[in-house]
């Protein structure tokens, strides 16, 4: 996602300003944002008026909030924990093949049917982690305990988004296994843990059709939107030719729906095609409406489609549950909006409370958007603001990619029981004015949100430092990952 840019932003600013505050919510842009809807074939859910008649389980788009009053070449890559399985490999060759299906190599995850719910968002999800785990081990992840139990005030017939899903999971409150949580009952039981947890998820936005396929290669199925519903599969329209399922759009709309890209071939023929594209070459896409669509429920989706693969997801950080004992985290609902300085760098921090005896091991945060650089640093024995003059650097990285992602430190530092000590990051996010990602209650789905007992901060240059919760309503998204040291009983983690 493009940082909103003001005109007067980057300029020098004046003692008196220099603690000046303003937030951006998180608005996914056009790619596959938040939409609300379910997959009611026999009628739409219209919730507002620029909502599509049909939809496939997406939340409409938030609108944009009022914003809250202010207040006062030589990039390395960061060391990365090995995943819980080897995907297609982290090396690519020096050339892609013309044709890559993910199934050949053993990663064929179940298809599933959403029904009539709006889960197509989560049943994607599942089925992508399903297949970075192939073949070496065979899971099915349940989507009805994400869509129930994902910590925002919605019910599965109002769809969902894969910013959820991201919040979901970084936050350790999934994935289950779908034995423990059958899909489809309505009901979801309380204290299911993990059975494996995800520390890094890319957001395919802004990537080229190569890059996408490289994300493909490098790490199994990702997660995409797309302008499709049953009406647009219809015979009554031209998009879809169920002969050869094949689907071309050509024109762009606002995507509704998830499915699951599983690879590529470049050779297939524009021919078949109900209208015709200019070039041969066909993502190899799953949807989620089980095996009477499509083949299978393999169908294919031209290159040249205006609304496939604007944006989406790429798990590409799949550890076992038993990676970390402690998750320390404030956000339940992750990334909803952004806050900075209208600056490119500041710094945010967070404060806990250690349980036990414990090594930190790494830190967890979002980067709003690409060539994210970030240094972090850790404080011991904090007791208000001005313990932030003796904060340590530990580590300096950076990422690509926007979207979630795991530092695991070189070197852990040692807590205490009962110690309180920050994590703090200084992040600069090339173009942008807000790099920050923060939680906030902004719409019914999120007013789940809560504020109380918990101790984030901002700064734009690590001297004057402000409390989010008490001057703006928000909640830092920087988790902190913790190993108990010997001696230590290792429970659930949250």
């Amino acid at each position: 996602m493009k940082a909103v840019r003001r005109a007067d932003g980057r300029g020098k600013r004046s003692k008196k300003d220099r603690i000046g505050l303003k937030i951006q919510n998180r608005k996914l842009n056009r790619t596959a944002a938040l939409w609300l809807g379910a997959c009611l074939f026999a009628g739409g859910f219209q919730a507002s008026a620029v909502l599509a008649e049909e939809t496939e389980g997406y939340l409409p788009e938030r609108q944009e909030e009022t914003a809250l009053p202010a207040a006062g070449e030589g990039f390395f890559q960061a060391e990365e924990t090995e995943p819980v399985l080897p995907a297609a490999g982290s090396w690519l060759p020096k050339e892609l093949p013309a044709r890559y299906d993910a199934r050949e190599e053993g990663k064929t995850p179940v298809v599933k049917s959403q029904g009539s719910l709006g889960t197509c968002w989560a049943l994607v999800v599942t089925s992508a982690l399903e297949a970075a785990l192939m073949p070496q081990e065979h899971l099915i992840f349940s989507a009805d305990h994400m869509s129930l139990n994902n910590g925002f005030e919605i019910t599965q017939n109002e769809g969902g988004d894969y910013m959820m899903a991201m919040a979901y999971l970084s936050g350790w409150y999934g994935p289950v296994l779908e034995e423990e949580d059958p899909y489809g009952d309505g009901y979801s039981p309380e204290g299911l843990n993990a059975r494996v947890h995800v520390q890094e998820m890319q957001l395919l936005e802004g990537m080229s059709g190569q890059e996408i396929k490289e994300m493909i290669y490098r790490y199994g199925p990702v997660q995409t939107s797309l302008y499709l519903d049953r009406k647009t599969t219809s015979r009554a329209l031209d998009y879809y030719r169920e002969e050869t399922a094949a689907y071309y759009v050509p024109q762009e709309e606002k995507p509704i729906h998830d499915v699951l890209i599983l690879g590529w071939d470049d050779t297939y023929p524009k021919e078949n095609f109900k209208i015709q594209p200019d070039q041969d070459g066909a993502y190899i896409c799953q949807n989620s409406w089980g095996e009477d669509f499509g083949e299978d429920g393999i169908f294919y989706v031209s290159y040249q489609d205006a609304n496939i693969a604007r944006g989406g997801v790429a798990y590409t950080g799949i550890e076992p549950a038993d990676n970390y004992d402690r998750i320390y985290q404030t956000d339940v609902c992750g990334w909803q909006g952004q806050q900075g300085y209208e600056t490119e760098s500041c710094y945010f921090a967070n404060v806990y409370t250690a349980e036990e005896e414990e090594n930190l091991e790494a830190v967890g945060f979002y980067a709003t958007d690409s060539y994210t650089s970030y240094e972090v640093y850790v404080v011991r024995d904090f007791a208000d603001e001005t313990s932030f003059e003796k904060m340590e650097w530990v580590q300096s990285g950076w990422q690509k990619n926007s979207g979630y992602y795991t530092v695991k430190l070189e070197e852990p530092v040692e807590l205490n029981r009962g110690e309180r000590f920050a994590v703090a990051v200084k992040i600069t996010t090339p173009g942008a004015d807000k790099p920050v990602a923060v939680e906030l209650e902004k719409d019914r789905y999120t007013r789940t949100v809560s504020l109380e007992g918990k101790e984030g901060y901002l700064s734009l240059y690590g001297e004057v430092w402000e409390f989010t919760e008490e001057k703006f309503g928000t909640n830092v998204c920087l988790k902190a990952y913790t190993s108990l040291r010997k001696g230590e009983e290792s429970g659930n983690g949250r």
